[in-house]
């Protein structure tokens, strides 16, 4: 991590455990070199005739990334757990645990688009502690430390002050691949009910980018159903963090098992959740 966002977030107050601020600082040194591969990996779309062929080249970005990454990890945290399975959802087990998307957007890397980052987040007690995004492509680094705020590259994040949801631009995302009808048609009606509230309204993947655009006041408000500790759990405490709320789509508090998740400027979190339950 660059020194002025350690500095950033080492002063944010005292409240935050200081070898947390180390460690966020490190974990960020980690998903940047890994991007790296990433890089040099990324080119053209490349077609396959097989579901077969697919899940070899998207199995194949998650490996070069996790060989060159979780080595860094768990040498910062040896006891720290690993989360081996990013899609799925739920409570994790008590302790630490190291949740990590290699290619998060990894379709859209191997379609040639530019959507697709390096997520590496350490949960504590089932609460996302610290987390690093990185976009290789742009080289920005998203970070946030529980208590400590959510920057950018060491300039501090905040969410849009927009108080009117139909002023707002608003996105969902797919939780995942082969997802259940009931879960698809849900989706389906609350876009239909997002579109005649928001102003506009953003579809595509991965949930994550959305997230970060959130804690960055370019997005006021993203829902999603069912979905992935990985997809959420970092942009959850982005957005926390950058003054934010976060909860179901209920505005029930949120959690890894909650089977949806809302995510919005705080001037639009009623009306969303209007929208969304009607």
């Amino acid at each position: 991590m660059p020194e002025s966002i350690r500095g950033t977030v080492a002063n944010a107050g005292a409240a935050v455990h200081s070898p947390d601020v180390e460690l966020l600082a490190r974990t960020s040194e980690a998903v940047r070199a890994a991007g790296s591969l990433l890089v040099e990996r990324f080119g053209d779309a490349v077609r396959h005739e097989s579901r077969a062929d697919l899940m070899r080249a998207l199995a194949a970005n998650d490996h070069a990334v996790l060989a060159a990454l979780r080595p860094r990890l768990a040498q910062l945290r040896p006891d720290a757990r690993w989360v081996e399975d990013e899609l799925q959802g739920g409570a994790l087990p008590p302790g630490e645990w190291w949740l990590v998307d290699p290619v998060e957007g990894n379709i859209n890397h191997l379609h040639g688009l530019r959507e697709w980052a390096v997520t590496a987040t350490l949960v504590r007690a089932n609460r996302p502690v610290l987390t690093a995004v990185h976009l290789p492509l742009s080289g920005e680094t998203y970070t946030a430390l529980a208590g400590a705020g959510a920057h950018l590259d060491g300039r501090r994040l905040h969410v849009s002050e927009t108080t009117d949801l139909g002023l707002a631009l608003a996105a969902t995302s797919q939780a995942r691949p082969d997802e259940n009808a009931a879960v698809v048609r849900r989706l389906g009606s609350s876009i239909t009910a997002m579109l005649l509230d928001a102003l506009v309204v953003r579809v595509s993947v991965p949930a994550t980018l959305h997230l970060l655009s959130v804690a960055a006041g370019r997005i006021d408000a993203f829902w999603q159903f069912a979905g992935a500790r990985a997809d959420l759990l970092p942009g959850a405490l982005l957005v926390s963090e950058a003054g934010g709320l976060v909860s179901d789509i209920e505005g029930r508090a949120w959690t890894p098992e909650s089977d949806s998740f809302l995510a919005t400027a705080p001037g639009v979190h009623a009306a969303a959740v209007a929208t969304l339950t009607r």
